[in-house]
């Protein structure tokens, strides 16, 4: 399979963990690898462009934007927070990376959305990509938001996007909850490179998970994208059940897809 269809692409939110973890892995899928974060993450390497930028600064996204083909969005605000910087970064800044790609011509985006726009469906419950949107917190809120950013831009300017809805991006995972929702670096890896190089990817919403024997989410309306993992969360099952209690069925985490961000807040 060829990986390597574009010259330069760029990834945002370089400093944060899925950020790291993508970093070697992203070279393949490009001749140059521009990453950029708000903050000093260390210097470029090979084939490498470092470019700082503050998603909320409409003129410091548009340079960071200039002659790249593909964009990799995984920055911003990534967990639950009070609504002050979840605007800024989240909605702001995606309105910015938007607009930067219109005026640009950036015509392909992956756009890394969240399981947490889903948040309010109970884990007895196995959703399409269809489904609407019931998001469990300002986190989940602002990533239903790029969602809609993103079917806009395409409508209106033909901007290609895959929203990512990702699980539990971790190296293994951490509790009972994972065993649905884990995404291996090696998958979400995979996931990108399908959303990168499908020749036709539209709007497209898809779940980031590996593939798990248990699951709560439905990829079927999104089999253009040609994604499919190859790790699985079941060979950490019986280690994660041995360290973890048994589940409180009355807890809302327990209870709901979004696990512990559905009593998470508020903040004032």
């Amino acid at each position: 399979m060829t990986i390597n269809v574009h010259n330069r692409i760029l990834m945002t939110g370089a400093a944060g963990n899925l950020g790291e973890a993508l970093r070697d892995r992203l070279k393949a899928n490009c001749n140059v690898l521009r990453l950029s974060d708000r903050a000093e993450f260390g210097p470029a390497g090979d084939r490498e462009e470092v470019v700082l930028a503050d998603l909320s600064d409409a003129d410091a996204v548009h340079s960071m934007m200039q002659g790249v083909d593909a964009v990799v969005h995984f920055g911003g605000v990534s967990t639950e927070s009070p609504f002050a910087p979840i605007l800024q970064a989240n909605i702001i800044g995606v309105y910015n990376l938007y607009e930067s790609a219109r005026k640009q011509g950036v015509k392909r985006v992956v756009f890394a959305s969240s399981n947490h726009v889903t948040g309010f469906y109970r884990q007895s419950e196995t959703i399409t990509t269809d489904k609407p949107a019931r998001p469990d917190g300002l986190y989940g809120l602002s990533k239903a938001f790029g969602e809609d950013i993103s079917r806009m831009y395409f409508d209106r300017y033909g901007i290609e996007t895959a929203c990512v809805r990702i699980g539990s991006s971790f190296p293994e995972p951490r509790d009972r909850r994972m065993l649905a929702t884990w995404l291996s670096f090696d998958d979400l890896h995979r996931l990108i490179t399908a959303c990168l190089t499908t020749p036709v990817l539209a709007h497209t919403i898809i779940f980031g998970m590996s593939n798990n024997a248990v699951t709560w989410w439905d990829n079927s309306r999104a089999r253009h994208v040609g994604y499919v993992p190859q790790d699985s969360s079941d060979v950490y099952r019986e280690a994660v059940y041995a360290r973890t209690p048994m589940p409180d069925l009355s807890d809302p985490a327990v209870q709901f897809q979004g696990g512990a961000f559905v009593r998470t807040g508020p903040f004032e």
